[in-house]
This record gives C-alpha cells, structure tokens and sequence, in this order.
C-alpha cells in the first residue's frame, strides 16, 4: 500500500487550484496527468528579469523590467494594425505593442497618467524602442516580484508558459516534508539538501548553472530516481536468489541432433553463452540471465538450443517475442531445427482464436507442447503450462521487469533468458538489468560481410531510384524506410503510403508495403511476397526494424535518416547483409542537419559495431530516447542523465546492495523512508518482495 503521506501526489492535476479538463489534458500532453509528474517537469531555461535598464539603454534582443509613467493610447485606424501604448521615464519613450487587442482591457491595466512595471523582450522598430506583448504588467509594489528570474518549462502546443508555472507552484505547495532516505554522511559530503528544499531549488533556478545537470538539486534528485531503481532491481533480483532453482541437466541427445543438422559451426561466443546457460540452469539458484548479441550474431539458435536442454529433462520451454511479425519470424527460424530434433513448437499470439487456441492451450497445460513461441498472449491468464522450466524473452526493451517475472510465475522457479539485438551500453545494463547476469555475441556467422554505408542529401533521390532500380534487375531486394513523423504511427503510415504511390509508378507490382497500420494478415501476405515471392522492393515502416530475416534483401534506403537514433539506424541497417552478397544502406537526409545529427550519420559510416554505436548513442541523446521513442520497458528517467550522472549510479548501486545487507526487508528507520521513496518514484512492484510491511 501507498504511504498514506503521498496520496495527495498521486491525485490528478485537476484537483489543483485553475486547472481545468481542457489544460490538463495540455499539462498530461506536457508532463503527466498527474501532481508528481509536476515534480518532475523541471525548468529547461529562464528568463532573467533583474535587467531593470532606463528606456534609452534597453538592448534588443534582451529581456529588460522597466519602471515607465503611461503616456498615451493609440487605437489604430485599421484593425489589422497593432494597437500602441506609449510610456516613457526621463531617457525616452517606449511603445507597448498588441496584436489583435481588447482596448477596454489595455486602459484598465494601463491606465494613463500611471507609473506601471512592464517586462518583455526589447526590440528596435524603425526608430521605436517597443516590447510586443509585454509578460508582465504591473504596479510599483509588484516590482520585487517581477525583478527575479523566472523558469522557463518544456511546453506543448495550447500550454502556456504563465498557466504551467502557475500549474507547478501550485503542486509544489503539496509536496510533503519527507524523512531522509540517503545515508546522512553521503548527504553531507555531496553537500546536498533535504528532499523538499532540493525539490523547491530545482524548480526556482538562480541562473543559468542551476540548470546543470551537475547543480547540487538537482543531482539529489537524480539520486533520488537511481537509488528507487536500483533498490527495486535488487529486490527482484534477491527474490529471484531467494526461489530455489531446479537444477536442469539434460543428456544432450536433441541438442546433438540439432548442432549436426546445423548448416554451419556455432562460433565461439556461442559456445560460450550455451555454456554459461547450462550452468546456470543446473545450479540451484534460478537463471535469470541476459544474452546480448548484434543484429545477426546468433541469438536465436543459442536460446534454442537452451530451449532443448529443459525439453531433454522432461518440461517445456517458451520464447516470447514483442510482435506478431517477430514471433513468426522466430518460429521460421526454429521448425527446421526443432524437426532435427523430432520435437514440434505450438504458436500462440492474439490472432489465435477459437478452437485453434483451445486446442493450443489444451496441449501447453496437458505437456503434448514441449515448446512454445508467441507473443505477450502467452502470459495471458488463461494460459497453463504443464511443466515451464525456461522463460525465453526477446528484445527485452519492449517488456517491463515485471512482465518477465509475471512470464516466469507460470513455472515452477522457472529459467529465465532474455535476449535483445539492441546492445546496450554499460550505464544501462546496470539501470534495466541490473538483477542479471549477463553473456555477449561477439562475432558473426563466417561469410557475411560488412554492409557498405553511404550517406546523401535527399535532393539526390533520382540517382538512389536508379541504383535501386538497378539492385532489383540484378536479382536484389530492397527495403525502403520511410521517415519517423511526430511520433504517430498514423502519420508514419501516410508517409510510407505516399512514398509506395510515387515508387510503384517505376517499379509497378514489384513494390509492397508494410506498416504498422495494416492488419495482421495483410502484414504477413507483404512480408511473405518480400521474403519469397514477387515483390523485390518493401515500402515500410520501422515496423522491419526487429526480426525480419530475409537474406537476399542487400540494398536498405533509410529516408531522413536525420530523425531516427543510432541505435534506431543500426537496428534498421541490420535487416541486410544477413547473407554472403555485399549490401548498401543508404541514409538520405535533409539538410541542414543539426551537429547531433551530423555525428550521428557520421558513426554510420564508420563502424557496424553495436556495442560502440551504443555507447556512443547514449554519449550523443542521453538515455531518454536511447532505444527509440516508442520503446517500453526501459526504465524512464524523469530526473537522471546517465551520461551526466554515471557516478551516482554506481554510487546507487553500490548503496542498493549495503542497505539490502544490513536490512534485507527495510524495516529499520531508514529502511521505512526507503519505502517511501520506492513509492514516490513508482518502483511499487518491488515492495511486494519485502517480507513484511
């Protein structure tokens, strides 16, 4: 249960003071829908008011507080003109400038005659000193409030400024006075103040510095985040420890049955992962392990052959996959080699219905299933396995922690493997999977070799039409993926329909299209027709991004490559060059490219290496939007920056594993105000491991 001292927290933001339904939806759009989301909505900017020039000194461009006596109103002749106020103090004049203005409105709050204090951005027109729309107007015993430095918020589009800060103090008002959580000499040598105060200084920044990530508020508060993150993964983790395991040891026969039949030699890293897998899944602990490897370096037969082991000891085995596409993708990949070995794989996703699934379902609770492949269907409640002994979880970015445990609970101490093809950097490794062991794919099959990346402007689109062109004469697929827009799989979905049109005027029925929008049939029959029949060009979305595998595609066209991530591009680049023909991606962009985008096509060009293109991602957007923004699972930093604050998650780490020792279920003074801040950053599965309380 949530401490009863944050309840007010957690309450919609529409219980604050002026915040209606049609602002909150702009403030939820903005931050959260929530009070705490306010908390952690902090300022990006400021906007210094203590500039207080005479009229005569004002500089443009500057934000500048000047007190002026209000001279005289001007309505203009044509409404289409803007309506002036003229004001002035003993160095000149200046004029007050409103569009579209309410006169009756402009004379109460200016009155003539009147000393007033107005704040703005000073501009020169023709010879005018003027401020258009002024932020600020008020009287003389509003002048020390006007003459500070106000936040400046991230804002949406309908969201104002002066109504979100106004949203904020309000929220701030209802944040509690908290007991400290962080060890009191670890406070004290960061030089760090309580909870609260860090909170209130974060969000009244004094100048440019206190926007740092290094500022000591807000490093405290970015603790604070990591701290409740590592705390929770290691109460999974010393849970997961907590569960004796069942020492599976097969005999190997079906695992032999399947390396012979296998048309090339497991490479080293493999052995090594098969190795490192079957020790942990004959010790007594459970697994919970993750297997890393870049695009193509083998994962799937690892995890396979894993799969066997817990089959040769009499139970079953799963691989959930995050989508339709990917699932089946896998099931492709895994029949031949399950046919080696005399075992069949059942196939369970949402568009199973009907007696199809009753039958499924039937034979995964009654153990005629030994393996399984499918999507978050198999963890649906209706779904019963006889014996699971291994949870197989691929590209685990898209699941969070607890759906793994909610996948390995339908198993007695079941195994858990995860998998991902995104690399990830060691910062986060340590935030997303720090209750797991981990074993990397370093090398690719023999054979394959690297894809050729170029880089053009998107004003060559004719030349990148006639090498396509000519790659589908000789006998080549090509993918073409159209550009992320906003972050909207409908739009995304436009842009890839407009692009199909255009190219199917050249290529006619040569040309498919794929998007996330199609229905689930639809997207099979397209990718099939790609995969192995007449269509030899793939309109898409980044719907191809994880899972298809289709070797004779060697030409990817990545249009605005400029607007997907790093690790976004590698993922997409690593659809070709899955076979021996030498393979292109092309990354068109539109100039002019920002210094970020520039350095990021830049490290395209120069290595295939996931593991650096991954730190150096991280290095270049932050954590944030590391794996692609329509990514789950991966925990959401509102507060920390970890290539900013890598120090202080080890230091979080580090402080997760001393505390758990000395107080394994936190019921000590500090344990409880540990608690609290699990609650407060919404780590509330983790509590649940807790023994008592």
């Amino acid at each position: 249960m949530r401490p009863e001292i944050l309840y007010p927290l957690f309450a919609p933001v529409t219980t604050l003071s002026g915040v209606g339904p049609r602002i909150a939806k702009s403030i939820d759009k903005a931050a959260g829908p929530r009070i705490v989301d306010l908390f952690w909505h902090l300022p990006n900017g400021i906007i210094d008011r203590r500039h207080a020039p005479r009229v005569a000194d004002a500089e443009p461009g500057v934000v500048a507080t000047m007190t002026v006596r209000v001279v005289r109103h001007q309505k203009p002749g044509n409404p289409r003109r803007p309506y002036k106020v003229y004001c002035a103090d003993d160095s000149g004049t200046l004029a007050l400038v409103f569009f579209h203005a309410r006169p009756d409105y402009l004379r109460r709050v200016l009155p003539e005659g009147e000393t007033r204090v107005v704040s703005g951005t000073v501009e020169i027109f023709g010879r005018e000193i003027q401020i258009t729309h002024p932020d600020h107007i008020g009287t003389l015993e509003e002048l020390d409030r006007l003459q500070a430095v106000e936040p400046v918020y991230p804002l949406t589009a309908g969201l104002t400024l002066k109504v979100l800060g106004r949203a904020v103090r309000a929220a701030l008002e209802k944040a509690p006075g908290l007991d400290e959580w962080i060890d009191r000499a670890f406070l004290a040598r960061h030089g760090w103040k309580p909870w609260h105060a860090a909170l209130g200084e974060a969000h009244a920044p004094a100048d440019a510095a206190a926007l740092e990530p290094t500022s000591a508020a807000r490093q405290r508060l970015a603790f604070d985040e990591l701290l409740a993150n590592q705390l929770a993964l290691a109460l999974v983790r010393a849970n997961m420890r907590r569960v004796a395991g069942r020492g599976l040891e097969g005999d190997g026969r079906l695992r032999r049955k399947v390396t012979q039949a296998l048309p090339f030699r497991l490479t080293g890293s493999q052995e090594k992962a098969l190795d490192d897998i079957a020790a942990d899944m004959a010790a007594d602990a459970r697994m919970l392990r993750l297997l890393q490897g870049d695009v193509g370096s083998g994962k799937t037969v690892v995890a396979f052959l894993s799969m066997l082991n817990a089959v040769e000891c009499g139970a079953q085995a799963v691989l959930m996959a995050p989508t339709d596409i990917l699932a089946r993708q896998h099931l492709a990949a895994i029949e031949p080699l399950a046919a080696a070995a005399g075992v069949t794989v059942a196939l369970l996703t949402g568009r199973e219905k009907g007696r199809q699934r009753k039958t499924l379902l039937d034979d995964l609770a009654g153990g005629q299933a030994a393996l399984a492949v499918g999507t978050h269907a198999l963890f649906q409640d209706d779904v019963a396995f006889h014996d699971l002994a291994l949870a197989v979880i691929d590209e685990q970015h898209r699941f969070g922690v607890h759906q793994r445990l909610t996948l390995a609970a339908k198993g007695r101490a079941a195994d858990v493997l995860v998998m991902t093809a995104t690399p990830i950097p060691r910062t986060l490794m340590l935030t997303a999977y720090g209750d797991m062991d981990e074993s990397r794919l370093l090398e690719k099959p023999a054979g394959r070799p690297p894809v050729d990346t170029r880089v053009m402007p998107l004003g060559r689109l004719d030349d990148v039409i006639a090498a396509v062109a000519r790659a589908v004469d000789g006998g080549g697929k090509v993918y073409w993926v159209c550009p992320l827009v906003e972050e909207s799989e409908a739009l995304d979905a436009a842009a890839a329909e407009e692009r199909y049109g255009k190219l199917a005027q050249v290529f006619g029925e040569r040309v498919g299209l794929l998007h996330g929008r199609l229905k689930g049939a639809d997207k099979d029959a397209a990718m099939q027709a790609f995969a192995a029949g007449t269509v030899d060009l793939l309109v898409c979305t980044t719907v191809v991004e994880v899972g298809m595998d289709v070797p004779a595609a060697t030409v990817m066209v990545i249009e605005h490559a400029e607007r997907f991530g790093l690790s976004q591009l590698h993922q997409l680049r690593g659809r070709i060059g899955r076979g021996t023909a030498a393979s292109t991606c092309l990354l068109l962009y539109a100039a002019p490219l920002t210094e970020t985008a520039r350095g990021r096509l830049a490290i395209m060009r120069q290595t295939n290496d996931g593991f650096r293109i991954a730190e150096e991602d991280l290095r270049l957007r932050g954590a944030g939007e590391l794996l692609g923004t329509r990514q789950s699972g991966m925990p959401e930093f509102r507060l920390a920056d970890l290539a900013a604050h890598a120090e202080l998650l080890a230091a979080a780490r580090d402080d997760a594993g001393l505390i758990l020792g000395r107080d394994a279920d936190l019921t000590s003074a500090r344990g409880r105000a540990l608690r609290t801040l699990l609650y407060l950053f919404e780590r509330d599965a983790a509590v649940k491991y807790l023994r008592s309380g």
